[in-house]
């Protein structure tokens, strides 16, 4: 696995910290419980600029930062981990796609390349509700059983909800920046290349 350099580390801490704010916000509710924030997109733009590990490292620090300012909803140290480490640290996925999504985007493909990003958007919010429902059937079952409902037909509407509608909002908000503002992702490597060239 490729070593992060010191300016990678930076923006890291930077993507993680603007998440942060973001989490902070007023977001758009839906009921009670469920909520829709555009707090995943800083750690989406740092998975697409610099990959899957800086991404992980981003993501585990904004749920690191949660907790640390005393925004975490925790019931118990193993719920904690997995809804602010583990669940917050997979929204790296989407670094999985940094490729075609560069290589689109340097060739002027903008179509496709806002297709990936798409894609990518799902997948990493995708992997982090994963566990949000997992720890929903474990830690919040006295919820469904409240509302008549099994845990895991209880977690999966409600985590689910809040999947789809956050992987939409941040879906749209990324196209919208990122077919204006493709250099966000595109002068990295572009950067290093020089730096050698020099």
């Amino acid at each position: 696995m490729k070593k992060l350099g010191l300016q990678t580390l930076i923006e890291v801490a930077i993507f993680a910290a603007l998440a942060l704010v973001l989490d902070l916000l007023p977001s758009l509710r839906i009921g009670p419980s469920i909520s829709i924030s555009f707090a995943m997109v800083p750690i989406f733009i740092i998975a697409f600029r610099r990959g899957f590990l800086a991404a992980i490292i981003s993501g585990f620090l904004w749920g690191l930062l949660q907790i640390a300012i005393g925004e975490a909803w925790i019931l118990t140290p193993l719920q904690a981990f997995i809804e602010y480490f583990i669940a917050f640290a997979c929204v790296g996925f989407a670094g999985l796609f940094i490729k075609p999504i560069k290589n689109n985007l340097r060739s002027k493909n903008r179509s496709r390349a806002m297709t990936w990003i798409v894609v990518a958007t799902f997948v990493g919010g995708f992997a982090r509700y994963f566990w949000h429902f997992l720890a929903g059937i474990v830690f919040f079952s006295e919820y469904a059983i409240e509302a008549g409902q099994a845990p895991v037909i209880y977690s999966l509407i409600m985590n689910g909800i809040t999947y789809i509608s956050s992987a939409i909002a941040c879906s749209i908000v990324l196209v919208l920046v990122l077919s204006k503002g493709s250099r966000l992702i595109t002068s990295v490597g572009r950067e290093n290349n020089n730096k050698r060239a020099a």
